[in-house]
């Protein structure tokens, strides 16, 4: 598979992967423009789409793109999400004909309370659920939900690329580094964006192990965040005391 994350709007990511063919298919595209000019440039030709949740910046292309490709568009019932013809759920496989390839449905509410991810051929799409070092904000889900639905993620290999749709990496670090200053892995994930952002290159995808390594989110069981949380006169026991405090601190952290 080749894959490109086509930038897009303020600071979006679509995914863009297709076979040795050009066959390609796409995921959560906010805008349709870049989306054909990726196309073009490559002479892909797109045949299906894939949607994690309904927020404008995820699927505010997908009508333009079916008026002007033959495509297969995945999504959940959520009745936000138009256009649609294949209906997702939690466990379901995605079998792509055209490129081939095969995609397990992880229903991980949160951010949203109809978001899904997408695994598969190497690939988590996490929409807006899993950042790199860092997760979605809780619009529509409770603390206990997205934590759950990030420990859904644990299992999958450490080699999986973390394909998330937001550019947010350099900020999220700064956060991380003041609930875990300690964090080598951290530290060189730090200098490692850096590079990367200074050569105007995106700072994804990343991989699960990286992310495990890193992100405060999936490190809720960690004894540094436990002492980070300890101050707080909370439980820390309870590890999703530990995560509502972090996600609150993440809302209000000054970048």
């Amino acid at each position: 598979m080749h894959w490109v994350p086509v930038a897009a709007l303020s600071d979006n990511y679509i995914w863009l992967v297709a076979d040795d063919e050009g066959n390609a298919f796409v995921v959560d595209p906010g805008e349709a423009a870049p989306v054909e000019a990726a196309l073009k440039e490559r002479g892909w030709t797109l045949r299906a789409i894939l949607l994690t949740h309904h927020h404008a910046d995820h699927i505010g292309g997908v009508s333009d793109l079916v008026r002007e490709h033959d495509v297969e568009v995945y999504a959940t019932d959520d009745p936000r999400i138009q256009p649609k013809n294949h209906f997702v759920a939690d466990g379901d496989i995605v079998e792509l004909e055209s490129p081939k390839a095969s995609f397990r449905v992880i229903a991980v509410p949160g951010h949203t309370r109809s978001h899904v991810a997408y695994y598969g051929e190497g690939f988590l799409f996490c929409g807006d659920t899993l950042f790199s070092v860092g997760c979605g904000r809780l619009f529509e889900g409770t603390p206990a939900q997205m934590l759950a639905s990030l420990d859904r993620f644990a299992d999958l290999p450490p080699e999986t690329k973390v394909c998330c749709a937001h550019e947010y990496t350099a900020s999220n670090i700064r956060f991380a580094l003041t609930v875990d200053p300690d964090n080598d892995a951290l530290r060189r994930r730090r200098d490692e964006v850096a590079r990367l952002r200074e050569e105007a290159r995106p700072s994804v995808p990343s991989t699960l192990g990286d992310e495990f390594a890193t992100n405060p989110f999936l490190r809720v069981d960690s004894d540094a965040i436990a002492r980070w949380f300890a101050p707080q006169a909370g439980n820390v026991d309870d590890r999703v005391e530990r995560f509502a405090a972090l996600r609150r601190a993440k809302d209000t952290f000054a970048a």
